[in-house]
């Protein structure tokens, strides 16, 4: 499939009424667990998209060229709003982030285990174990909280267990700065994965960035606070990942480019009927948008799509799976990983001055007050033991003990400060 040769349809075409704009929600008790992440990879997507139009028309002195983005934004808004509603209303913002977490853990994984960039795959590698432990966290207080079980909700697809604990996570912000790509002469796959993760990341920032105030407990709205921050620090290093190098049209091609890419892969992974026609609907109108975007390029820099995207074909389709030995294996060889500036060191290896053991010290000024661990100290109080779906025993064995929540990994030199 090469977007690029397929017939846009006009423009015209994709304006809807408030009823087609409304579409009927999924039910949240046979929904597929792939068919939510699909919907909020694609809610996150729009959102990108429309916040770039909005960056470039804020940055743009041309009103026809400001009037032809506010044209395609439009359109854009209207497809988000849509995918927006497919959540029903009966799903808790908890239950939602389960979705969230369980996106960000196998949509990383997937686009990991394809990259052929080492430094890209060591940065999804790096927030993926991040992400795995986030997906714990909610869970515990889920089933804390409502008694929902969250392997339900991820179909046993997705594992239940720590990771990179959360209270080790939090990193001075100039060590979540990443070494951009360079898209026009990177993998076709790089520079889609490198889209596709900053988006669908962005979309959890704002996410938990939105509905911690609306949670109905202080435990809850301060977990959304905390997870929320490291989220910030996920989209900072990814958005970090892309090409500075490129004018705000080429970037906008792209971007055209993705979506294209992402609404068909949806489209051709999709099992819910319903759903699988909105992907469909969608695909069609983003080749209308990639098109009109080649066209601008070609009036405003007379440049030909193919010096930004070589080669329109699309590489391997999106397709989402169950990753856990993927997860496990990274687990076992990297949970105890930080950043330093653009690399990935053993934390082992910092002096203990470095930044990030002063950051952790004020953040972290007592273990305490962590949110990511009180809520498994509160669940684990509670119940015995924290909550998991395990399919073996953890691959690390600091983290396989249930009656105690582990603040070391991850952290270890700042434990020994503690102790003096």
């Amino acid at each position: 499939m090469n977007p690029f040769n397929e017939k846009p349809i006009d423009i015209w075409q994709s304006f809807e009424d408030w009823e087609k704009v409304y579409p009927k929600p999924y039910n949240k008790d046979t929904v597929d667990p792939y068919t939510k992440t699909r919907i909020i990879l694609m809610n996150g997507t729009e959102f990108e998209a429309n916040w770039f139009s909005h960056q470039f028309s804020r940055h743009c002195n041309n009103n026809d060229l400001r009037r032809e983005i506010a044209l395609t934004r439009r359109i854009e808004q209207q497809q988000q709003k849509k995918i927006s509603v497919l959540k029903p209303e009966n799903e808790s913002i908890l239950e939602h982030t389960i979705s969230y977490e369980q996106l960000a853990v196998d949509l990383t994984a997937i686009l990991a285990e394809r990259e052929p960039d080492e430094y890209v795959k060591k940065t999804l590698n790096f927030a993926l174990l991040e992400d795995f432990d986030h997906l714990y966290r909610y869970s515990d207080l889920l089933e804390m909280a409502q008694g929902v079980r969250a392997e339900r909700l991820v179909g046993k697809y997705t594992e239940i267990m720590p990771g990179r604990p959360t209270i080790s996570e939090h990193r001075y912000p100039f060590d979540n700065v990443r070494r951009f790509i360079n898209a026009k002469n990177c993998s076709p796959i790089t520079r889609l994965n490198v889209s596709i993760i900053t988006a669908a990341e962005q979309q959890t920032m704002n996410y938990y960035m939105n509905v911690a105030n609306l949670y109905n407990s202080d435990i809850g709205r301060k977990l959304y606070q905390e997870i929320g921050l490291i989220e910030e620090q996920h989209v900072t290093q990814y958005g970090c990942l892309m090409d500075t190098t490129m004018t705000w049209l080429e970037h906008l091609l792209c971007h055209e480019y993705t979506e294209c890419y992402l609404y068909y892969s949806c489209y051709m992974d999709e099992k819910d009927p319903h759903i699988k026609d909105i992907w469909e609907q969608f695909f069609t109108w983003e080749i209308a948008h990639l098109h009109k975007a080649v066209e601008l390029l070609q009036k405003y820099e007379g440049k030909e799509w193919q010096q930004v995207i070589e080669n329109g074909e699309f590489p391997e389709l999106l397709k989402f799976k169950s990753n856990i030995d993927y997860v496990r294996n990274l687990l076992k060889n990297t949970v105890q990983e930080t950043s330093k500036l653009e690399d990935y060191v053993d934390v082992s290896s910092l002096s203990e001055n470095d930044e990030f053991f002063r950051f952790q010290n004020i953040v972290n000024s007592s273990i305490d007050i962590v949110s990511s661990h009180d809520v498994i100290e509160k669940y684990i109080n509670k119940n015995g033991e924290d909550y998991r779906f395990e399919t073996a025993p953890h691959p690390i064995e600091e983290l396989r003990n249930r009656r105690m929540d582990n603040t070391s990994v991850g952290r270890k030199a700042l434990v020994k400060m503690y102790a003096r």
